[in-house]
């Protein structure tokens, strides 16, 4: 397999379970006997030990534990917009820095994944935000929608920043975060009706990674796509 291949993932909102889903493609890529890895390259909020959650659900489910300053760039203390807590940490989030961490996992592992913060335009410092990153890395975007109400405008809203940004849209996952979520079927209904890339699965809730996995198909690789800067 080529290893120039991987994915960004991003999603309408936090909290909506894209360290979930990218967990579940994490397995969903060892089943057909590949290498993968995962990387979040700007994660706030840290235990006493320095440990973030959503790096450490990623590193369990890759196929081996890279050096974690190349799961994570950047990791900041406070659960807070990673901007803000950049400045007060006096830090910079060089997105150059993030390609290269990319770069070296490429190295690594067949197929690497790359995990936005938030939704695909949360700012990263005074004139850059996640869709810049997104555009600097050049890679097929899979957004993983949070189904709960108002998820249609969000994904709609979405699709369209990634699309402003050159980036293909690969695919989507409907994640049942909301499980009392009112006239689902006619909501998951709109969304596959207007969103102009495949559905690549429906995520339950209060299920696992690994079982979602068995509930997800791998997006088509494009033929051709820019390599990151």
């Amino acid at each position: 397999m080529n290893d120039q291949r991987g994915w960004f993932i991003t999603g309408t909102d936090t909290e909506i379970g894209k360290t979930f889903v990218a967990c579940a493609l994490l397995h969903a890529l060892r089943r057909t006997g590949v290498t993968a890895v995962a990387m979040k390259p700007v994660a706030a909020g840290f235990d006493g030990h320095g440990h973030n959650e959503d790096v450490e659900r990623l590193l369990a489910a890759s196929s081996m534990q890279p050096a974690r300053n190349l799961v994570n760039p950047y990791g900041f203390r406070a659960a807070i917009a990673p901007h803000i807590a950049a400045a007060e940490e006096g830090r910079r989030i060089e997105l150059p820095q993030i390609a290269a961490a990319l770069s070296t996992l490429r190295t690594m592992a067949d197929v690497v994944l790359v995990e936005g913060v938030g939704g695909f335009c949360v700012p990263l410092g005074d004139t850059r935000d996640t869709a810049d990153l997104a555009s600097l890395l050049a890679l097929p975007v899979i957004l993983v929608v949070g189904m709960r109400l108002g998820c249609i405008n969000h994904a709609l809203l979405t699709e369209q920043a990634i699309a402003a940004r050159g980036l293909p849209l690969a695919g989507w996952v409907a994640n049942r975060i909301d499980p009392a979520m009112s006239r689902f079927p006619e909501n998951l209904a709109a969304l596959q009706a207007r969103l102009p890339a495949p559905l690549l699965g429906v995520v339950e809730h209060g299920t696992t990674p690994e079982h979602a996995a068995l509930a997800l198909r791998l997006p088509d690789w494009p033929e051709s796509r820019a390599s990151p800067a």
